[in-house]
């Protein structure tokens, strides 16, 4: 089979297609053919060694997120069958309950191998059943992007009909945020830089949308839309960069779900903002795979479509970086494998 592995973190160039034996499943495992991949922002700072992540295993197979169809199960596999239209769970270990260091180290394409691969063994644990109505590329945009959208909003922001929520910017997380947000009943107030996106986001249900390049003190935009109240919850997926902002245009004991460093790590954050308005802060890595099931059965229910920006084939995997890289896309990246 074919493989892309990184020899070592120095670049999109340094991105290697390897030819690799055909993997077996051990016990309580599945041998999965690949269909489809996507990418999120960790893939790129994975594979261009940034500090703000811990250097991979050699030659490690990137990408956690991807979907495709069981073409061989091991012994004692009981809750999946060949044939069954699955996603892999970013992290094959955890089924459910809180994240501990087991879950940690078995998040794909960094602790492991991921599914930027033509098969793949995943635990019998570590795979969902994608919902009906959605092709292999739309289904490997959940792992990670759909399933963290789900966690901050419903696990962590306890979203109901009516609430206001926050989503900076249009990659993968805040797009799903926008969609689940909509889907629950909820009015959404956006940011973007680029008046194309902040159209698209508008189609889409975001009731307003700020220009942060020409408002650098958004925070206070947010605040005149909402009334001077505030958001309810705020999906916050810049950082150090952001977050003083964020905390600003949250509402007194709203909750802020903390996902991404888009602007960068290690600055410092003044934590008196929290204090002052009550805010619950809470950091999230991806979700469960009880998070994941929950959130099909939404998706299903409702019919929703995850939004794909561009699809790139397997052999143009170095070129879905590069886009990735540019900033230029609006929703999520998918390669084709075929």
């Amino acid at each position: 089979m074919k493989s892309w592995i990184i020899p070592s973190p120095k670049g999109i160039d340094s991105l290697t297609l390897a030819e690799r034996p055909d993997p077996t499943p051990g016990p309580r495992q599945v041998l999965v053919r690949v269909r489809a991949t996507s990418l999120n922002y960790r893939d790129l700072i994975t594979v261009e060694g940034s500090s703000a992540r811990a250097a991979p295993k050699p030659d490690l197979v990137p990408l956690s997120d991807g979907a495709g169809e069981v073409v061989a199960v091991g012994s004692g596999v009981t809750r999946i069958k060949a044939g069954d239209r699955v996603a892999g769970c970013f992290m094959q270990k955890w089924v459910g309950g809180a994240i501990d260091e087991v879950a940690q180290a078995s998040a794909m394409g960094g602790a492991i191998d991921g599914m930027l691969t033509e098969l793949a063994v995943l635990e019998e644990d570590g795979v969902v059943r994608l919902p009906d109505h959605l092709s292999f590329e739309e289904g490997a945009t959940l792992p990670c992007a759909g399933v963290t959208a789900w966690h901050a909003l419903v696990e962590i922001g306890e979203i109901k009909a009516g609430d206001t929520v926050l989503v900076l910017g249009s990659g993968g997380v805040s797009i799903f945020a926008l969609q689940f947000a909509r889907m629950f009943g909820a009015r959404v107030i956006a940011t973007s830089g680029s008046k194309a996106k902040a159209e698209r986001a508008k189609k889409m249900g975001a009731q307003a949308v700020i220009d942060y390049r020409a408002m650098p003190d958004w925070d206070q935009e947010v605040m005149q839309l909402t009334g001077g109240r505030g958001v309810d919850i705020t999906v916050e997926v810049g950082g150090a960069g952001t977050l003083p902002r964020s905390f600003m245009a949250t509402r007194i004991a709203g909750r802020i779900a903390v996902i991404g460093l888009l602007t960068g790590a290690g600055a410092q954050v003044d934590p008196m903002p929290i204090l002052r308005r009550n805010l619950r802060v809470q950091g999230l890595y991806v979700g469960n795979r009880q998070m994941f099931e929950a959130m099909n059965r939404a998706i299903e229910a409702d019919g929703l479509k995850p939004v794909i920006d561009k699809v790139f084939p397997f052999a143009e995997a170095k070129d879905a970086y590069r886009h990735m890289k540019s900033q230029n896309h609006f929703g999520k990246i998918v390669i084709s494998h075929g």
